[in-house]
């Protein structure tokens, strides 16, 4: 996506190494090794003050971020927490009727027509 999205600004990058992890490509801007290119949802304006963060998103299509657990698992109540933190439409007892479905095609049926919130 990151490709597509400066070829079609018609930008050639320099990039010279990549990270997956936030808070890894973070701690490369703060050493001076360049600039980085992260999700808004993983920057936080009390932790990240030292950063100046500009808003990319015209560069980007929209994405939705899914959350993954295996199928049979045992969620204890602060995973649930963490979920509805992260997700606040996804209470437990939304998350409870999704881990009881037969399969993912069943998943996006039941949150088909929701809207999702934007960050």
């Amino acid at each position: 996506e990151l490709d597509h999205a400066f070829e079609k600004a018609g930008l050639t990058p320099k990039i010279v190494f990549t990270a997956t992890d936030a808070d890894v490509i973070k701690t490369y801007v703060r050493l001076g090794v360049g600039i980085g290119v992260i999700a808004s949802m993983a920057v936080s304006e009390e932790l990240d003050a030292d950063l100046v963060k500009i808003d990319a998103s015209h560069m980007f299509e929209y994405s939705t971020t899914k959350i993954g657990f295996r199928k049979g698992s045992f969620l204890r109540s602060y995973m649930f927490d963490f979920i509805e933190r992260f997700a606040p439409h996804l209470t437990k007892d939304k998350v409870e009727k999704a881990m009881m479905l037969k399969n993912n095609d069943e998943v996006e049926r039941m949150f088909k027509g929701h809207t999702l919130p934007v960050k």
